[in-house]
């Protein structure tokens, strides 16, 4: 099987989400960087809601990469006090840091991912990792709770940076990158909020989600991971499911066929023949001529493999990594 791997479907655009070597984030910048509190004018304090921001922008504070190389970079520029205004005033408060992960070279990247999460999210990554590979996470401290001024500027621009410094670290560390659990950490919960989507048939809220997970991704793994085929297959198979496929299915399913040349995880073959059909159903869709895949079609059955379109996409996808969506 390895083998018919080897050949190029058909010709591939270069991507722009290709991802690059990761790098730790020691910017002095923004460790000096200062976050702004800006409170609308409320009588009752318990109902004031706020946010941070740094006053330098990434803009300013963005230095570019020696020449050849990339860095990656976890930046949290602002953090939110919720619940937001209008919310049920009784809700217990928390807040949500905005994390922005880059792949900058000499320039800046143009295609950020984004995810939000909470102290108490960022607190189980670091234990579990804790408990796991005590010895790769070495001297790294992490913020402890507090009882009080747990909304503070101070104690979020502390915890900031200190989360900065963490997935740095993390994501330098190839055991503890490879980690389920810090998967888990970059995707879950936007993941299932995506099937949910899906289970109800409503894939055009779901695509900017998994598109987000994708670049997430691809940013932080090889191009050729299980994470990064697994979600590039999922993101196909929402854009081809309806009866009329989304804008830029076509251009997920070329990056998702180029990414199964030279592949080496056998677990994920068999995500390739119902990647193949769906492509053709596609092809086929847009009036465009189908013949390089059916010949690889053809090809693969005569070596002996069974091409016949047995499962779904999707179906094939729940078979590797079980999630929400009806198939």
């Amino acid at each position: 099987m390895h083998a018919v791997m080897a050949k190029r479907l058909l010709p591939h655009q270069p991507s722009e989400d290709t991802p690059h070597p990761d790098d730790e984030l020691e910017s002095p910048a923004i460790e000096a960087a200062a976050l702004a509190i800006a409170v609308p004018a409320a009588t009752d304090q318990t109902l004031q809601k706020a946010f941070w921001e740094r006053y330098n922008s990434p803009e300013k504070s963005f230095k570019p990469a020696p020449e050849g190389t990339t860095i990656l970079r976890f930046e949290i520029l602002m953090a939110h006090i919720m619940p937001r205004e209008g919310d049920d005033p009784k809700l217990k408060r928390y807040v949500v840091y905005e994390l922005t992960v880059r792949q900058d070279s000499q320039v800046m990247d143009a295609q950020p991912a984004k995810l939000e999460r909470r102290y108490t999210d960022f607190r189980e990554l670091y234990q579990c990792l804790k408990r796991e590979h005590p010895n790769e996470l070495g001297q790294l401290n992490f913020p402890n709770k507090v009882l009080m001024g747990n909304f503070s500027a101070d104690l979020i621009r502390e915890r900031s940076m200190a989360f900065e410094t963490f997935l740095s670290h993390v994501a330098a560390q190839p055991l503890l990158k490879e980690s389920p659990a810090f998967l888990r950490f970059l995707q879950h919960e936007e993941l299932t909020r995506a099937c949910q989507y899906l289970d109800e048939r409503r894939n055009e809220m779901a695509i900017p989600i998994l598109e987000n997970c994708f670049r997430l991704l691809n940013k932080i793994y090889m191009n050729r991971s299980r994470p990064v085929v697994l979600i590039l297959c999922r993101l196909v198979a929402a854009c081809t499911v309806s009866p009329v496929p989304h804008l830029a299915a076509e251009r997920w399913a070329l990056l998702a066929l180029s990414r199964f040349d030279t592949l080496c995880d056998i677990d994920l073959l068999p995500l390739y023949i119902p990647l193949l059909h769906t492509c053709t159903h596609l092809w086929w869709q847009r009036g465009q001529d189908q013949k390089p895949i059916t010949d690889r079609l053809t090809e693969m059955s005569r070596q002996g493999i069974n091409t016949a379109n047995i499962t779904s996409l999707t179906q094939a996808i729940h078979k590797l990594d079980p999630r929400t969506e009806t198939i």
